[in-house]
């Protein structure tokens, strides 16, 4: 009645706080340990040891951060791809989970690594794209996905991957190419392309990122890489790693003696017997050797150069050439110029244009008798009358433009 919540309502309201929060953690658990029926038929012996898998995602990771920044230009809005997903499935699995139709976009490596993996879209997704590309505002996605469309993401792709193989070539210090990707619509009834055929009847690696553009697309990407693919890319990234730390492991390359030693050699090739020779002393900047030794080749140089300041030549300032008349204009009177007369201008419709037939006149924005245009190379340099020369037209120039 005054506003306060008894005891009973307190605990009512905890107890129901307590068992929201237990479905959420469950329903994360749950989402965290989706069963990977098809990893269940893969020999331990194949599968991804844990730090191939996690390598693998990382450089994923990596590679499509640097596309999303890529396609994030071509389609004007923010793209956030989140961390990756490492799970193993095939195509009957994928054709049970993945909304269908959907695009495949196929991707070979040609140099530095050596295969081939899938990027899988959603075919909403790619119509938002590329309406996005086209400079829509990602509206327009009515309609079957069409050539169009395909050569789009296509174009897409090809500068994402770009990027991405340009970052994985600074991780395993190799250039990394691939060839121009491919796009196909993908509905799981019919016979796969030539291109994916090799992912068929065959398990392999699934990366799934979340990728989010702008407010229109809450959606996911996935890559799937054949098994061996992934393998190798994580061995030539390891190769990489430790290519760079094994200088370090190494002995150095021998240097020359430091400067005390020298005069000690020069000590033991002197003709004073070896015990009279004092213990070699480190020798300061300047200072001259003891007993008479040579100077090491390195010593500091002398103090007493003669040093002095940099001379330079004064510039003449430039003559005033605008009153010269250019005296090579003769190499240049043979190259020829078109000119055109313009008799003047209109603008139609496509509509009216195509309306056009025999007899149609069109009206000029010249008046009769006025002065028409004359070009040269496009530049309007003068005016002029029509004349008739015997069955030809001409133009008398009547005013010089000058500018």
């Amino acid at each position: 009645m005054d506003g306060m919540l008894s005891q009973e309502e307190i605990n009512a309201l905890l107890g129901s706080m307590e068992d929201s929060d237990s479905a959420s953690d469950d329903a994360v658990e749950t989402a965290a340990a989706v069963p990977d029926e098809s990893a269940d038929n893969i020999p331990e012996s194949d599968k991804l040891t844990p730090e191939e898998s996690d390598a693998l995602g990382e450089i994923a990771n990596i590679s499509m951060g640097t596309a999303a920044t890529t396609l994030s230009i071509l389609v004007n809005n923010r793209v956030d791809i989140t961390t990756p997903q490492v799970s193993y499935t095939t195509m009957e699995e994928l054709s049970k989970r993945q909304e269908i139709p959907c695009v495949f976009i196929y991707i070979s490596y040609q140099a530095g690594l050596q295969g081939s993996n899938v990027l899988v879209l959603k075919e909403s997704d790619v119509k938002i794209i590329t309406d996005l590309m086209m400079g829509g505002d990602g509206s327009n996605t009515e309609g079957e996905l069409g050539d169009l469309h395909l050569s789009a993401i296509c174009e897409a792709m090809n500068q994402m991957m770009g990027s991405a193989a340009t970052s994985m070539s600074s991780m395993i210090n190799e250039m990394v190419d691939i060839s121009p990707p491919t796009a196909t619509r993908v509905d799981f009834a019919e016979a796969f392309p030539d291109e994916i055929k090799e992912f068929e009847g065959q398990s392999f690696v699934q990366v799934t990122f979340r990728m989010e553009i702008g407010d229109l697309v809450d959606s996911h990407i996935m890559q799937l890489y054949p098994i061996d693919f992934a393998r190798r890319i994580y061995q030539q990234f390891m190769g990489a790693t430790l290519g760079e730390d094994k200088p370090a492991e190494e002995p150095a390359e021998p240097t020359p003696a430091p400067a005390p030693a020298q005069p000690n050699v020069a000590a033991a090739s002197s003709p004073q017997p070896a015990p009279a020779q004092p213990a070699p002393q480190p020798m300061n900047a300047g200072q001259q050797p003891m007993g008479g030794m040579q100077q090491p080749m390195y010593a500091m140089p002398p103090q007493d150069l003669n040093i002095q300041p940099a001379q330079f030549q004064n510039f003449m300032p430039m003559p005033d050439l605008s009153g010269i008349a250019p005296e090579n204009i003769d190499l240049i009177m043979d190259v020829p110029l078109e000119v055109t007369v313009e008799l003047g201008r209109t603008s139609k419709s496509i509509k009216d244009i195509l309306d056009f037939a025999p007899g149609t006149i069109i009206e000029l924005d010249k008046l009769a008798g006025e002065p028409i245009d004359v070009l040269v190379n496009g530049k309007f340099v003068a005016k002029g009358e029509v004349v008739v020369i015997e069955e030809s037209f001409g133009i008398r120039v009547t005013e010089i433009i000058k500018e």
